[in-house]
This record gives C-alpha cells, sequence and structure tokens, in this order.
C-alpha cells in the first residue's frame, strides 16, 4: 500500500472514531437533558384567562418543582388548596408572611408594606385591582392575584375564608418558568424587578435554559457524527482516479 493510501486510511479511522464519541457524548447530552428536565420540570396546561397576558388560556407551561419555602414574590406559582377547590391553580405571588397588601394608591398601584410597586404585566391600563382591599398576610402564607385582575378568582375572593386570602406555602407544588405552547408564545417568564427591588427579593430562574441547551447540543453531535460517515465515503469516492490496465 501506497504512503498516501497509509495517510487516508489513517485520516478514515480517526474520522470514525471522533465521530463515534460525538455520537456518544452527544446522547448523554440529549437523554441526559431530557431525563433531568423531567426531574426538575412538570408540564401544565391552563384553562383560565385568569393570568393573562403573560400566560393565556389553552397554554402549556413548564414549572420547575419546588419546595414552598423556596418561593419569593413575583414568582408565578401552581398549588393546590382545598379552600380554593382542591384542584391545581396558577396564580403570582404577590406578598408572603408579614406582609401588608393594599390597593390601591392615588395612582391606582399595589401597595407591599407601604410601598407601590408597578406592575407592567398587568392585562390593561386601570388600577392594580377593580376593587380595594386590604390584607395581612399570615406568617407561612402566601397571598396570590391573577394578572388579568378583573377576571381572576384569587386572594381577593377569599379575604373572608380565613387566612386573609392567602394559602399555605406547603400548597405550592412548582414555580412557572416558561411557556412553551403556543409557539408564538414560547420563552422563559421575565421576573419582576419591582419585586426584585422589595426585601427579601425575587427568585432566580431554573435550570431549564441550560437543560434545553444540552438537549440542542445533544442532538447537533448525534446529527452531526451519524452524517460523518456518508459524507467522508462520497469524499472518498470522489477523490479516487481510474488507473487504466494494459
Amino acid at each position: 500500500m501506497s504512503r498516501a493510501g497509509q495517510d487516508t486510511d489513517g485520516h478514515g479511522r480517526a474520522g470514525r472514531v471522533l465521530s463515534g464519541l460525538a455520537v456518544a457524548v452527544g446522547l448523554v447530552l440529549f437523554l441526559g437533558g431530557f431525563a433531568w428536565t423531567a426531574v426538575q420540570y412538570r408540564p401544565y396546561s391552563v384553562p383560565t384567562d385568569s393570568m393573562a397576558p403573560t400566560i393565556g388560556v389553552g397554554d402549556r407551561i413548564l414549572a420547575q418543582r419546588i419546595d414552598g419555602d423556596a418561593v419569593r414574590r413575583g414568582d408565578i406559582v401552581v398549588f393546590k388548596d382545598k379552600v380554593w377547590g382542591d384542584t391545581p391553580m396558577i396564580k403570582r405571588v404577590v406578598g408572603t408572611g408579614g406582609d401588608r397588601i393594599e390597593c390601591c394608591d392615588d395612582r391606582g398601584r399595589l401597595l407591599i408594606n407601604g410601598k407601590p410597586v408597578e406592575e407592567p404585566y398587568l392585562r390593561a391600563a386601570g388600577p392594580a385591582s377593580p376593587t380595594p382591599f386590604t390584607a395581612t398576610v399570615p406568617e407561612g402564607r402566601l397571598f396570590l392575584l391573577g394578572d388579568h385582575r378583573t377576571d381572576s378568582v384569587d386572594s381577593r375572593t377569599h379575604l373572608a375564608d380565613g387566612g386573609q386570602g392567602a394559602v399555605p406555602r406547603d400548597a405550592v407544588r412548582a414555580r412557572v418558568d416558561a411557556t412553551v405552547w403556543p409557539a408564538s408564545g414560547w420563552g422563559m417568564i421575565d421576573r419582576p424587578g419591582s419585586f426584585a427591588a422589595l426585601p427579601g427579593g425575587t427568585s432566580r430562574p431554573g435550570p431549564l435554559p441550560l437543560l434545553a441547551g444540552c438537549v440542542i447540543a445533544g442532538a447537533v453531535l448525534i446529527l452531526g457524527g451519524a452524517a460523518y460517515g456518508p459524507l467522508a465515503r462520497r469524499s472518498a469516492g470522489r477523490g479516487k482516479v481510474a488507473v487504466p490496465h494494459g
């Protein structure tokens, strides 16, 4: 065999090793990303428009499984409380234990411990609530409101039920991180800056972007590694030169 043939075979073996390695790494990233996402997140379908326009009716969301102690103001949570009907519901946390919640100030804004909160995510211009209310959140509980304040059954509705309309922290099942359907609304849900500025701040997004990156990178490596063989054979075929006999 000529030196050129040996070089070609050597490059071919190296390419096959690298393509196999790319596929193997890609499978680890792809399957691992999906598996860890399934551990960390749970999908939900939203049956009402009480969280519009942030989350619309029929939207599908991904919510990170968390403990209720990790919840902060501004978070959108999935919870289940028998006083509210004992079915999973989705609302935004506007107050935690010890907070005094009032609505509204002279500019129609929600007040948390006397400090006005800007809420750019609300459904429409106007006061933060069409009906005034005041509540002091008991320790270990969360005061929850829908973003569509004129069409949301939330803590305001349950003020007379005991606990100032707030639900226990341990009623929380998950915290919403992203909308995944419809495709036009796909993306991470922002944490409100107005809540982040309050004492205690707000929470940080979960690992969904990292997990999505692992799945995408894994798919690219799998496709790239799998495509190497056919491309290499085609390239080798084009490089062969017919040698005349006789």
